[in-house]
């Protein structure tokens, strides 16, 4: 039996394995940046910080197929309608809360692991052509590495804006609507008046599919030489 309209119910929206990637994510990026632009550790940390993310990245792939349901792709990327249809809730005095990512966050998602992903790609084959040389320099020639550093310069800086842009329509979203999008990446629950039922898939597939990532990148970095 559903619930009245006016009753507010916890509903659990975001599984462990998810929380986990999305704050450990944060972690990497900032001791990354402040390795690389502050030298905070030693840039062997910064390589090693780099493949933890590629780890990261590729269970995300991963889950984002055969993870629990509100982590999939095919639960959050939604077509240009459902997109308009979202911006047109945001000037509706009714707060529509969506129970995962809404349909402009979910692209928005997709863009910040892109860039992430782009991120750490180019920075193994970035060089500073002093001390420091990503795993795969050796493997390519010249010019692609110079490319691929400015890439990795350039990119950057459309990491920090996407990220910053990501803070501010967290933030937003917060003093605006009144809605906490922190709270729900911590404790995996989020208030509703409605919701439909969710599918969650077990620890045990998020093991292995980590276990899958780890080994794939572990393998790259066996093969450079790093």
């Amino acid at each position: 039996m559903s619930a009245p309209a006016s009753e507010i119910l916890s509903v659990r929206v975001w599984d462990l394995p998810t929380r986990l990637f999305h704050w450990v994510l944060v972690a990497l990026i900032a001791l990354q940046y402040a390795t690389g632009e502050y030298h905070l550790l030693d840039m062997r940390w910064h390589y090693w910080l780099g493949y933890a993310t590629l780890v990261l990245l590729a269970f995300r792939v991963l889950w984002g197929f055969a993870g629990s349901q509100t982590s999939r792709f095919a639960d959050f990327l939604r077509g240009p309608g459902a997109i308009v249809h979202y911006l047109q809730g945001l000037y509706s005095t009714n707060l529509q809360r969506s129970i995962g990512h809404n349909a402009l966050g979910g692209w928005s998602v997709l863009a910040l692991l892109l860039c992430v992903a782009v991120q750490a790609v180019s920075g193994l084959f970035a060089s500073d052509e002093i001390n420091n040389d990503g795993p795969l320099v050796v493997h390519v020639s010249g010019k692609t590495v110079k490319w691929m550093t400015w890439l990795h310069q350039w990119n950057q800086n459309l990491l920090l804006a996407v990220i910053g842009l990501h803070v501010v329509a967290v933030l937003l979203y917060l003093l605006l609507k009144h809605e906490n999008l922190i709270m729900p990446m911590l404790s995996g629950s989020k208030d509703m008046t409605d919701a439909r039922p969710l599918h969650f898939v077990g620890s045990l597939r998020a093991l292995a599919l980590f276990t899958i990532s780890a080994a794939m990148v572990a393998a790259l970095i066996w093969w450079a030489g790093a």
